[in-house]
């Protein structure tokens, strides 16, 4: 059996987007503008996000504030702007609840006052017609299961949407006695 003998590679420079302590003490500002972009090029962002990824990349704190203070000027982070659409975005397509998209917004560093803006936008009425058809979307794939069993599925999915315990409880036994309902409205027609 032969023996390979290692050599090394030669060091390669750093793929596009990695930046060096090199680019980093030329001129740490552009940097951090060039990190920023590039983050914001993939999805909308915090200020609170692009601080973390800035840090995350070693770029010095005053660099990193003139960075995002200049893209800021330009308009290209709104933390108002990201909390309506994702607001808007995740309650209508994930059905999530009010107090879901506090916590999401929150941990995304988004100001709490802009947080409590933001959800203006939802209403009870809204929150409750979420809720609903979140239920009735998955009521119909539990047609063999019996009602406490959708009791407890119903409510713990609702849960973890973040609906508040009664308003879960109150839609299912809204949904349950609709969908008896109905059941029992197509066995008389059918006899």
């Amino acid at each position: 059996m032969a023996v390979r003998s290692r050599t090394r590679r030669p060091v390669a420079e750093p793929p596009p987007g990695l930046f060096t302590d090199k680019d980093l003490q030329a001129d740490p500002v552009e940097v951090g503008k060039q990190i920023i972009l590039r983050q914001l090029s993939h999805s909308p962002k915090t200020r609170h996000q692009l601080a973390e990824a800035l840090r995350a990349r070693d770029v010095p704190e005053s660099a990193a504030t003139a960075a995002l203070d200049r893209i800021a000027e330009l308009g290209y982070i709104d933390d108002a702007a990201f909390a309506r659409a994702w607001v808007e975005s995740r309650h209508r397509s994930k059905g999530l609840s009010e107090s879901a998209l506090r916590r999401e917004l929150v941990q995304r560093g988004v100001e709490p006052a802009t947080v409590d803006e933001a959800l203006l936008a939802i209403d009870a009425d809204s929150e409750r017609e979420a809720a609903a058809g979140l239920v009735a979307k998955k009521l119909r794939s539990m047609r063999g299961l019996d009602r406490d069993a959708k009791t407890r599925r119903l409510v713990g999915l609702l849960g973890r949407k973040g609906y508040p315990s009664g308003m879960a409880f109150s839609v299912v036994r809204e949904a349950l006695a609709s969908a008896d309902s109905a059941a029992t409205d197509a066995d008389v027609t059918s006899d």
